[in-house]
């Protein structure tokens, strides 16, 4: 479900995503995890808000039984500044946390997790946590499977709608786990089957266990797939409609409508159904797991011939490049080990290019190519052997039609203006409703007037602002006034608008 979901992300969401994972490509990205935890650790004591001394404190908590943990002397906040701007927590400003007058000037913030960031610490943990040792396939949720899906059709036959929720519940996490681990398994059994060449001997102490338990798998599968394609279809019997109608009423995702949760609840319902209903077209998601994995046990009992017949005669690939570092050794000169090494690798087909650095002085002659920096090399000199040129310069591309037509708008606009100055000097600015231009003429001509005002107008003081040949004043009125506009009125305490034609009086 999730990767489905995953596509329906455009370039801009993926980006934002992405940016989550910043602190991992930072150099002190150690310190930065070990933050992250620290805020998680006070996350599981119910303290959500934290700031820079707390998460320092929950530091020197972890730094007391694990002795890599770093406690960073100062630049915390900044690390949290940092995690914030990436998206990974959120910041608050709390002046709460203020005990006096001059820590409530600086800034006191706190931070806390924000959901897709949360998401992000959670993944970069599952990967360092992950062992190989864990991977397996499931022999023993086909069974569960079963129950779960006579179950579910018991339920919905007998219109309990929570156990109907709860048993498809069960079933999308069982289906979900059940890709994840078949995933992992043939992932991992892939490595190990690249690997064993350079160390056969851990592919044979663990070859037994590996066989035995992917023919346990296959047995189970072989026996319950049959009764499970039984049981998806008595489900469907039941009324699939009804089905997950049940189920979106009783699911309690509050933020989604109802129709969205139906629609999950389909999608997922499909997801079981291909793993192991049959419509004779194509073959179910547990056919193909099966076919994969006897797949696999071919290919295991194919290296394990191979491992064997290499071990009799003597010959693998440890031997063949030790017999090579004799011969290189042996050489008579340093040029038939070079042309031994080159044929033996391959290496003499390499093209190598080579241009030279922005600021040679700042790399030492005596530097290898190997120690020294690398440069960017263009594709241009790499296809053709041929440095890059600026080309010849594009010629001006003109647009008289365009050119044109913004002259016009604009003398349009102008026209506009002078025709709204000319109407409010006549009719003034207070007995009547402005329109969009008058009232973009008046606010600018106020504005002026403000501005000339040499300090804020206190008393019976009075400003005046010119634009274009026309003036506005503001003169002092008890009374004050309102200027009506098409949008709302503007209020005048104290003052009233007088508009001249002219610098005014």
């Amino acid at each position: 479900m999730a990767e489905r979901r995953a596509l329906d992300l455009d370039a801009l969401a993926v980006s934002d995503r992405f940016r989550l994972f910043n602190f991992t490509r930072r150099d002190d990205h150690v310190t930065y995890l070990w933050i992250l935890r620290a805020v998680d650790r006070l996350r599981e004591v119910h303290q959500v808000q934290v700031g820079a001394e707390d998460v320092a404190g929950a530091l020197h908590e972890l730094a007391r039984t694990r002795a890599e943990v770093p406690v960073p002397d100062h630049g915390l906040r900044d690390r949290l500044d940092q995690l914030a701007a990436d998206g990974i927590v959120h910041r608050f400003d709390d002046a709460s946390r203020a005990g006096d007058l001059a820590s409530y000037r600086n800034r006191q913030s706190v931070y806390q997790f924000s959901e897709l960031g949360y998401w992000a610490y959670r993944s970069v943990e599952s990967l360092l946590g992950a062992r190989v040792e864990d991977v397996n396939l499931s022999r023993l949720v086909f069974s569960d499977v079963l129950q779960d899906l006579h179950a579910l059709a018991e339920a919905n036959r007998t219109a309990q709608s929570e156990d109907v929720y709860r048993r498809l519940s069960r079933l999308d996490t069982a289906m979900e786990d059940m890709g994840r681990r078949s995933a992992q398994f043939h992932v991992t059994l892939g490595e190990i089957l690249r690997s064993t060449e350079a160390s056969p001997e851990v592919f044979l102490r663990h070859k037994n266990a590996l066989l035995v338990h992917m023919s346990d798998f296959m047995a189970e599968l072989d026996r319950y797939l049959p009764r499970l394609d039984t049981a998806v279809h008595e489900v469907e019997e039941t009324g699939l409609t009804t089905l997950l109608s049940r189920a979106a009423e009783s699911d309690e995702r509050l933020f989604m409508a109802r129709q969205d949760r139906l629609e999950d609840w389909h999608r997922r319902w499909q997801a079981v159904r291909g793993w192991f209903a049959s419509d004779g077209t194509a073959p179910t998601r547990a056919a193909e797991l099966g076919s994969a994995t006897r797949s696999a046990v071919s290919g295991v009992v194919a290296l394990l011939r191979q491992i064997t017949d290499a071990q009799r005669g003597g010959v693998n690939r440890s031997t063949q490049l030790r017999h090579l570092a004799e011969w290189v050794f042996d050489a008579p000169d340093d040029g038939a080990a070079h042309a031994l090494m080159g044929a033996a690798f391959n290496t003499r087909s390499a093209r190598h290019l080579g241009v030279a650095h922005e600021d040679g002085e700042q790399i030492s002659p005596n530097t290898t190519w190997w120690d020294a920096p690398g440069v960017e090399v263009s594709v241009t000199l790499f296809r053709s052997d041929r440095a890059p040129t600026t080309g010849v310069p594009k010629p001006v591309r003109r647009n008289p039609g365009a050119k044109a037509a913004l002259r016009e708008q604009q003398a349009r606009a102008r026209a506009a203006e002078r025709r709204a100055a000319e109407g409010l000097v006549e009719d003034g600015a207070h007995e009547r409703v402005l329109d969009e231009t008058d009232t973009r003429i008046l606010m600018r001509l106020v504005t002026k007037a403000l501005e000339a005002r040499g300090g804020p107008i206190k008393g019976r003081m009075s400003s005046s602002g010119t634009d274009g040949g026309t003036t506005v004043r503001l003169v002092h009125d008890p009374r004050g006034s309102t200027v009506r506009t098409t949008r709302g009125r503007i209020h005048l305490p104290g003052f009233r608008l007088e508009i001249l034609t002219g610098k005014g009086s």
